[in-house]
C-alpha cells in the first residue's frame, strides 16, 4: 500500500512561507519526492501536521492549506494503487497531478440557434405534402422573411422571427405588411432585392400585386397548419392564432366559364397564320375537354394515355390524397393528341408547352382574336367586390378546368361523378360553387312547382 511523508522545505519565500514536500512511496523500492505547490508558514506546521493558530486569519489560511494538501494525498494514493507499480514513475505521478490539479478546460460546445426558416425548411422536408403546397409554402416563407427585413428596416436592427415569440400581435402586423407590400416596393426596395416577390426568371423582378382576403387567408392556413405541425413535434406551445381575429373564409364569386358554343367557335377558328399561337389554342382545347389543372397538363406524356383515357395524379393533392384521375379522350381530344404525335422537340410531352404565364398570356390572346370577348361578373379577388370584365382580359388556363367542370355538370348533374373526372374530392367546397351557376338546372327545379 502507497503511503506519504509530509516534510516543509528549508527554502522560504519573499512572504515567509515554505513548500510542503510529499515523499510518494509506491513500494518498498519505490518512491518519489514531489513538490505539492502549497506553502505555509514553518511555525504553522512541524513534523508533518498543522498547528492551530488563535488568530481567525491564520486558522483560515492553515484549514484552506489543509483541505487542498489531503485532496492531493487523497488523489496520489489513488494514482499508486489503480497502476502498476512500474508504470508509476515521477514523470508520470507529476503528470497526472499537473492533470488533477490543472484539468484543462473544457472547450464550451456553442450550439446554434435553430432559426425559425430552418424549422420552417425542416416541416417542408419532413412533411409529406404536394409540391403544388411546397410552392405555396416557399411564397409564405420568401413573404415572411421580407417582413422580418421590413422591421429591421424600420429601426429594430435585431428583430428575428422566433418560433415561441411569435404573437397574435404579429400575425396582425404580418397581414398588414401583406396588404401594403406593394407600397413598401417603392420605399424599400433593397428588400424585394433581396427577397424576390416572385422568383421566376426575369430579368427585372416585377412589382408585388396588392393581395386581398383570399390570398391572406390561404397563406394564414399554411402558417396555421406549420404551427400545429411544430406543436405536434413539441417544438413549441406557440400559437399565434389562437386571438386571432382576421377573416379566415376564403369568398369567391360563381365561376364563369365559356359554353360549349364559344368552346367550339376558338377550337375551329382559322389561326394557321400564327402556328405558335395555334398550338397553344389546341392545348387549351384539350385542357377544356380533360379539366386537369395546368401544372398536370405540363408533366402530360403519351405515357400517360392508357386505354384511350389519360390518366394523372393531380399534383396538387399528391402528398394529401393521392389519387389517380382517369378521363377517357373523346374524338376532338384524341385528335388533337394525333395532330402534334410526330411533332420534333417534345421529347414525349403531348404538346409544344411554354411556360404558364406565357400560356396565359397566349390564352387572352386567342379569346380576343376568336371573338369571345362578352362580359362576366367576377368577385375582385383584392377589392372583393363584384365587377364586369370581358372575358378575354381574365382568361387563363384555369377557365379550361372550369370549362369542362361547369359544362359536364349540366349535362350530368351528379356532383360525385363529376367530380371523380375533374379530381375534386366528395364535399368538395370548390366544386360546390358549380352548383350556382346551372340555370336550366334551377329553371327544371322551379318547374317541378308546376
Amino acid at each position: 500500500m502507497a503511503t506519504i511523508k509530509r516534510t516543509l522545505s528549508a527554502k522560504v519565500n519573499a512572504s515567509g512561507r515554505a513548500e510542503i514536500l510529499l515523499r510518494v512511496s509506491v513500494s518498498h523500492s519505490v518512491s518519489h519526492r514531489i513538490k505539492s505547490g502549497l506553502y505555509i508558514s514553518a511555525d504553522r506546521f512541524k513534523d508533518g501536521k498543522f498547528a492551530n493558530p488563535r488568530d481567525p486569519e491564520g486558522k483560515r489560511e492553515v484549514r484552506e492549506v489543509q483541505d487542498k494538501l489531503e485532496s492531493i494525498e487523497k488523489f496520489l494514493i489513488r494514482l499508486c494503487e489503480d497502476n502498476p507499480v512500474e508504470k508509476v514513475t515521477k514523470d508520470f505521478v507529476l503528470a497526472q497531478l499537473e492533470l488533477f490539479l490543472n484539468p484543462p478546460k473544457e472547450e464550451t460546445v456553442v450550439v446554434p440557434e435553430v432559426s425559425f426558416f430552418d424549422i420552417f425548411e425542416d416541416y417542408i422536408a419532413k412533411k409529406n405534402i404536394s409540391e403544388w403546397r411546397i410552392k405555396h409554402l416557399r411564397v409564405l416563407k420568401r413573404a415572411l422573411m421580407r417582413y422580418e427585413l421590413y422591421v429591421q428596416a424600420n429601426g429594430n436592427r435585431k428583430y428575428r422571427i422566433k418560433l415561441d415569440e411569435f404573437t397574435v400581435d404579429d400575425v396582425n402586423k404580418f397581414e398588414k405588411f401583406l396588404r401594403s407590400e406593394h407600397l413598401i416596393y417603392t420605399k424599400y426596395p433593397k428588400i424585394y432585392d433581396a427577397v424576390p416577390a416572385d422568383t421566376h426568371s426575369q430579368r427585372k423582378k416585377p412589382k408585388p400585386h396588392p393581395k386581398g382576403d383570399n390570398t391572406i387567408i390561404g397563406l394564414f392556413g399554411l402558417m396555421r397548419a406549420f404551427y400545429r405541425w411544430c406543436r405536434e413535434q413539441d417544438m413549441t406551445m406557440n400559437d399565434p392564432f389562437a386571438k386571432y381575429n382576421g377573416k379566415t373564409t376564403e369568398r369567391y364569386g360563381t365561376p364563369y366559364y365559356i359554353t360549349i358554343e364559344e368552346r367550339d367557335q376558338i377550337a375551329d377558328f382559322d389561326l394557321s397564320a400564327n402556328p405558335s399561337l395555334e398550338a397553344q389554342r389546341d392545348i387549351f382545347i384539350f385542357q377544356c375537354l380533360i379539366g386537369c389543372r395546368v401544372s398536370d397538363l405540363l408533366a402530360m406524356t403519351h405515357d400517360s394515355i392508357i386505354n384511350g383515357a389519360i390518366e394523372y395524379m393531380p399534383q396538387k393533392t399528391a402528398g394529401e390524397r393521392p389519387q389517380v384521375v382517369r378521363v377517357p379522350l373523346n374524338t376532338h381530344a384524341l385528335a388533337l393528341v394525333e395532330k402534334y404525335k410526330e411533332r420534333e422537340g417534345l421529347n414525349g410531352k403531348l404538346f409544344p408547352f411554354i411556360s404558364s404565364q406565357k400560356y396565359n398570356v397566349a390564352i387572352k390572346k386567342i379569346f380576343k382574336t376568336c371573338g369571345v370577348t362578352r362580359m362576366v361578373t367576377i368577385l375582385n379577388p383584392t377589392t372583393g367586390k363584384e365587377e364586369k370584365r370581358p372575358i378575354d382580359e381574365i382568361a387563363s388556363s384555369h377557365l379550361a378546368r372550369r370549362t369542362f367542370i361547369g359544362n359536364l355538370y349540366k349535362k350530368v348533374k351528379d356532383p360525385n361523378l363529376v367530380g371523380s373526372l375533374s379530381g375534386h374530392s366528395e364535399g368538395s367546397r370548390a366544386f360546390a360553387r358549380y352548383r350556382d351557376i346551372d340555370e336550366d338546372m334551377k329553371k327544371e327545379l322551379v318547374g317541378l312547382l308546376d
